[in-house]
């Protein structure tokens, strides 16, 4: 928690889903930043791959692992994250939305924006976990919104990840080859991202599709950026901002991760 006993907010760019599996430079800084702060009674996430018509909170109390990809090597699909639910905590957020109408969720789960980076930060898979949707129907105002009135869950000692990628074009994705230099839209990007964050311009966080080319090249649909908005939406005045992982996988996904408070 911060001195104020507030737990932190953090967005993860969790980029390949093979870094569910993998030990390298992104998942070990992952793993590093479970040990900066006390264990949270239960996360909240907000993945780029619950992305649909509406706003919904999985309120199972065991949800399954969902394994929302193809053409990855059979361990990853034999991967399994069994995180509890928590039922009073998608029901808090329920409470903290209204009168934004937040549906309990009964046949979601744990996609791999979540337990790609969660199963490293909490191998044991200990701490409740409940998935909060995207409303692919919403401007992303409305998103950053959501995260200022999820907020108040920092302080009851919850957990508030964002999980998806500040540069995401798959298009341009060195899939399979040797390291690439990362695209120069993307850097210009990704920086743009990372003063207005230190800067608390929450403005143009929210409005970055008016950044032009960089934007539409590193942002081509919302689903990926989205989530970090919320992390935004969730920031107090007094938090400081990190970037534990920093880097460009491939040459168009930003690995970025983003810790407030």
């Amino acid at each position: 928690m911060t001195p104020n006993g507030r737990m932190p907010a953090i967005f993860f760019g969790h980029g390949n889903p093979m870094n569910a599996i993998e030990v390298n430079a992104y998942t070990k800084a992952w793993s590093r930043i479970a040990d900066t702060f006390p264990r949270p009674k239960s996360i909240l996430s907000v993945s780029a791959h619950w992305y649909v018509s509406g706003t919904l909170v999985t309120a199972m109390e065991a949800p399954r692992t969902i394994h929302d990809f193809g053409g990855f090597p059979r361990e990853l699909f034999e991967f399994e994250y069994p995180a509890p639910g928590d039922p009073a905590l998608a029901k808090r957020v329920r409470e903290l939305l209204a009168p934004i109408e937040a549906g309990l969720d009964e046949g979601w789960g744990l996609d791999h924006g979540t337990w790609s980076v969660l199963g490293h930060l909490y191998p044991d898979a200990d701490v409740p976990v409940v998935q909060l949707s995207i409303d692919e129907t919403q401007p992303a105002s409305f998103h950053y919104e959501m995260g200022r009135r999820l907020a108040p869950l920092r302080e009851e000692g919850y957990l508030i990840i964002g999980s998806g990628n500040v540069v995401h074009n798959l298009h341009a994705y060195a899939w399979g080859r040797h390291p690439t230099e990362p695209f120069d839209w993307a850097v210009r990007f990704d920086e743009k991202v990372r003063q207005s964050l230190l800067a608390a311009d929450d403005g143009t966080l929210v409005g970055y599709e008016s950044l032009g080319r960089d934007a539409r090249l590193s942002a081509p649909t919302p689903d990926h950026y989205l989530p970090l908005l919320y992390v935004v939406g969730a920031r107090h005045k007094e938090d400081r901002v990190l970037f534990p992982v920093e880097g460009i996988d491939g040459g168009s996904i930003s690995m970025l991760t983003v810790k407030l408070g």
